[in-house]
């Protein structure tokens, strides 16, 4: 199969970047998105031309580093898919594509489809952890948590931060990135002594990284390829409002003595 590629190209943040046609030839159907930029790329070089520079890593759909736009929509058009899932047997011969990074402040192009996705770090760090006692392992038994609670956890757990999310939404919000990290923790017997002030630095955090706010599009969840739910939201405000009204009224009751 033969396809168009209208890419970004864009040498660094400060630079100015715009749209490069290529014209890709005998493309194999059972090649991933990725290996044909691969094919691309050889040929770039081949001309002494730069080639596109994209993330990627594991091609399993695991780590959460590939990811940009492919006509206008987070990981392409297949559900459930990372690019590097994608194979070209969902396109036809002679087809128009048109690549383009996450757009979102909060994420700054590093060069062409590849951008910095710190800001997720940051937000991790603000409050993704948990207390735990030093010395040998605990007994796996000795918290019962019940099937309901692991799966909610282990639904959220499965965000792999690729950005799909905040590329998606018009408001370029990271709250389903944010929430699903809250989630996981929050609703295990083992997150409960962070729970709140977690829920309060995280959310801080991401409102410091310039990402805007949730208005429930939807969006992030269509485009998710683990399939997170808008309801770890939910339980982000949830935890949240909570703790800013406990901190208030103890705030107030400090202030009053």
């Amino acid at each position: 199969m033969n396809l168009t590629l209208h890419i970004w190209r864009q040498r660094n943040a400060h630079e100015k970047g715009r749209m490069v046609r290529y014209e890709v030839r005998d493309v194999n159907p059972e090649m991933s998105f990725l290996e044909m930029l691969d094919v691309l790329n050889e040929s770039l070089i081949a001309r002494n031309e730069e080639p596109v520079a994209f993330d990627h890593d594991c091609r399993e759909g695991i780590c959460g580093m590939c990811g940009f736009m492919i006509n206008g929509v987070a990981h392409g058009p297949q559900r459930r898919t990372t690019v590097c899932q994608l194979h070209m047997r969902h396109f036809k011969d002679g087809d128009e594509l048109h690549l383009e990074p996450w757009r979102a402040r909060a994420f700054p192009v590093i060069r062409d489809l590849a951008v910095n996705r710190s800001a997720f770090d940051r937000i991790i760090a603000a409050g993704g952890y948990i207390s735990a006692p030093t010395g040998s392992a605990p007994d796996g038994n000795a918290i019962l948590i019940s099937k309901q609670t692991a799966d909610i956890s282990m639904d959220a757990a499965a965000c792999i931060g690729c950005g799909a999310c905040v590329a998606m939404c018009p408001n370029a919000a990271a709250a389903l990135f944010t929430g699903a990290k809250i989630t996981h923790l929050g609703v295990l017997p083992q997150g409960q002594p962070e729970r709140y002030e977690r829920a309060m630095r995280m959310v801080a955090q991401a409102a410091a990284e310039t990402f805007g706010s949730c208005t429930n599009i939807g969006e992030c969840e269509a485009v998710c390829p683990k399939e997170i739910k808008l309801e770890v939201i939910a339980r982000m405000n949830h935890d949240f409002l909570k703790a800013s009204w406990t901190s208030r009224g103890a705030s107030a009751s400090r202030g009053g003595e």
